[in-house]
């Protein structure tokens, strides 16, 4: 399997430049895996399938999806590409490499665990200034626009929170200094996690059943559902830091509550 991976790895920097693998190639991996992963919750939530793990009952309407997906591609080709190609340098600087060989199974699982530990500290405490009242109503609100989320809604953000949040994924590598393939496989895992968090379906399968501190989509769901002021669960991956600040006490008494077979509503604000 090494070995695979080792010659696919070198015919890419033989063919192509550590510029262009790191910008337009690290553009095109984002650009595949968020949309493909993405997409099909459209499509279930269209044609009305798994409805039974939809944790909401209603749906977004065919023009809500579709200027999602056009303001998606407008700030990806606007904000993201130039962000890639600007951060470049910076990324050199600081360490990135492409060449082989490539870095040891525990140097990469050292550092995407180090990323993640870092980008949920940072996102935290980003997440919460956005919902102050002045960030919120001119920034955070666009975010906030689809109260039921679905996959492509992960990245659906005002330009200015693209980069204010992207900070907390692009630290940890900028500190490290990784291998490209490590910075990929970063910018994979971090998709597909916001992705599923945002994807408004609970399955048996969902990581949170499995994985301690792992938030997922039914976490982040009620983050969208509630009014700014009261929503909590402002953490990325693992729910780690509002455990600590007691920032999940409502979205855990809710949780208690359902599990004791209480009826319970919501003070939610659907848009």
């Amino acid at each position: 399997m090494a070995s695979i991976i080792e010659s696919g790895w070198l015919y890419l920097i033989t063919h192509f430049s550590d510029f262009q693998l790191a910008s337009m190639g690290s553009f095109l991996l984002h650009e595949s895996v968020f949309f493909l992963s993405g997409l099909p919750f459209i499509y279930l939530e269209r044609a009305g399938l798994l409805s039974k793990y939809k944790i909401q009952t209603k749906n977004n309407t065919s023009t809500a999806q579709e200027k999602c997906i056009t303001r998606l591609l407008l700030y990806h080709f606007s904000v993201n590409l130039p962000l890639m190609i600007v951060s470049y340098p910076v990324f050199r600087c600081m360490g990135m490499r492409s060449s082989l060989p490539l870095p040891s199974w525990k140097v990469v699982l050292t550092q995407i665990i180090f990323y993640f530990i870092l980008e949920d500290f940072v996102f935290y405490w980003g997440h919460r200034v956005l919902h102050t009242k002045w960030l919120y109503k001119h920034v955070h609100s666009v975010h906030h626009e689809y109260a039921t989320p679905f996959g492509l809604t992960s990245e659906y953000a005002h330009p200015a929170e693209i980069l204010f949040l992207g900070f907390a994924t692009i630290v940890g590598p900028a500190i490290t200094g990784p291998h490209l393939i490590t910075l990929w496989l970063w910018m994979v895992l971090r998709v597909l996690e916001t992705v599923e968090a945002h994807c408004g379906y609970h399955f048996p399968w969902s990581l949170s059943n499995f994985l301690p501190l792992y938030g997922g989509a039914d976490f982040h769901d009620y983050h969208h559902r509630l009014l700014y002021t009261k929503s909590g669960n402002y953490s990325s991956t693992f729910i780690y830091m509002d455990w600590i600040f007691g920032t999940d006490k409502g979205y855990r008494k809710l949780k208690a509550l359902k599990h004791n077979g209480v009826g319970v509503e919501d003070d939610s604000k659907q848009t």
